[in-house]
């Protein structure tokens, strides 16, 4: 591993990680002058009529393959005056998703895995561990509501919904809480590479003492034929398409110690911000850009529908989250041989380390981007 990268090494640990993100960041704003101002997370959204989302102030932007992406964070630091790198803010970890409702759904939901390697760690494998289940409303426009929780593997085949109502309490709308309660059923899979970092974006003429965080994460992602994994005679392979993903998130702000700031002049901040970032990269790499106002998710959904799944398929499937967990199901056997286990684990490893595909080390995709 780079020296220069000391998070890229995290055990697979969220806590362990963001702690130490979060300590790295802070000294990093003291570096910066502002000795007097504390983090404060990214705050609920109040509608004119009062009421209370949970708000993710996100933008992305879709070109065909990760290399278009080179150098990106050198352009982001040259091109918006007053946005710094936070220096070894650097990790990178691979992940799989699944879209577990269908394109008719009013919210996406989605499985998540998340895997930090050790240094020196075996790297030839994706075990998904670190599980979350996330609901979000559709495409990507401004400010779109999200709601995540983590579960335990040991608890991943019962139904989570309690979960959510637990964590967002009354900021959970009755529409969401309602579709929490849908049984998951798994639409298609990607396989996904991801080098992040983070970054401080203070601009006191736009909007005062306010310092904006910001993560930032290149993706390299293939996506799954069939939502099985399995080979799919439609397009000769198990994986239908492979692009790449620059996405921007606010993670939070600094603020004064002890100095109020009114709802409206946060989030005044935190969408110009968002703006602010994307100016420059719609400008650089506009002969690039793949247009599509889908999330990740929705494209898995796109594509699996594409190329030939169809909702009645994949009913019969049934395919459930935490199978892809286990070496081996009970219930899924091979078509040719009925005496073998499919290895679902396996399949999903084809979507990072096929050889005709493959995706990117998560070395090469941070030396490409810096």
């Amino acid at each position: 591993m780079a020296d220069n990268r000391p998070l890229f090494k995290h055990i697979r640990n969220h806590d362990a990680l963001f702690s130490e993100l979060a300590l790295l960041r802070g000294d990093y704003v003291t570096q910066l002058g502002l000795t007097n101002h504390e983090f404060h997370k990214t705050p609920k959204f109040i509608t004119p009529d009062g009421r209370r989302l949970t708000i993710e102030p996100e933008r992305s932007i879709v070109v065909p393959k990760v290399e278009i992406l080179r150098g990106v964070k050198s352009q982001l630091e040259k091109r918006i005056p007053g946005f710094h790198i936070i220096p070894k803010s650097e990790i990178g970890f691979r992940y799989p998703t699944a879209a577990i409702a269908g394109s008719d759904a009013p919210f996406i939901k989605r499985f998540r895995s998340e895997f930090f390697h050790k240094d020196g760690e075996n790297r030839d494998i994706c075990r998904p561990i670190n599980l979350s289940y996330g609901i979000k409303s559709r495409g990507k426009a401004d400010n779109r509501q999200e709601y995540e929780v983590w579960v335990q593997d040991a608890h991943l085949a019962q139904d989570p919904s309690h979960l959510f109502i637990d964590k967002y309490g009354e900021d959970l709308p009755d529409e969401v809480r309602q579709f929490a309660l849908d049984e998951p059923v798994v639409h298609g899979w990607m396989g996904v590479k991801r080098a992040a970092f983070e970054a401080i974006y203070y601009a006191p003429k736009r909007f005062g003492d306010i310092a904006v965080c910001v993560g930032l994460s290149v993706d390299a992602y293939n996506i799954g034929a069939r939502p099985d994994l399995a080979y799919s005679a439609e397009i000769g392979g198990s994986i239908a398409k492979g692009n790449a993903e620059l996405e921007w998130e606010v993670m939070g702000y600094y603020a004064p110690i002890g100095q109020d700031f009114e709802h409206d002049q946060i989030w005044h901040a935190i969408d110009s911000t968002i703006a602010a970032i994307a100016a420059p990269l719609e400008n650089t790499y506009q002969n690039d850009l793949i247009a599509t106002n889908e999330s990740k998710t929705e494209r898995i959904l796109s594509t699996v529908a594409a190329v030939g799944s169809t909702p009645k398929q994949i009913a019969a499937w049934n395919l459930k989250p935490w199978e892809f967990l286990e070496t081996t199901s009970e219930h899924r056997k091979k078509a040719h041989d009925p005496t073998r286990s499919v290895n679902l684990l396996g399949r999903l490893n084809r979507l990072f380390y096929q050889e005709t595909q493959p995706l990117p080390s998560l070395n090469k995709i941070h030396d490409l981007i810096s």
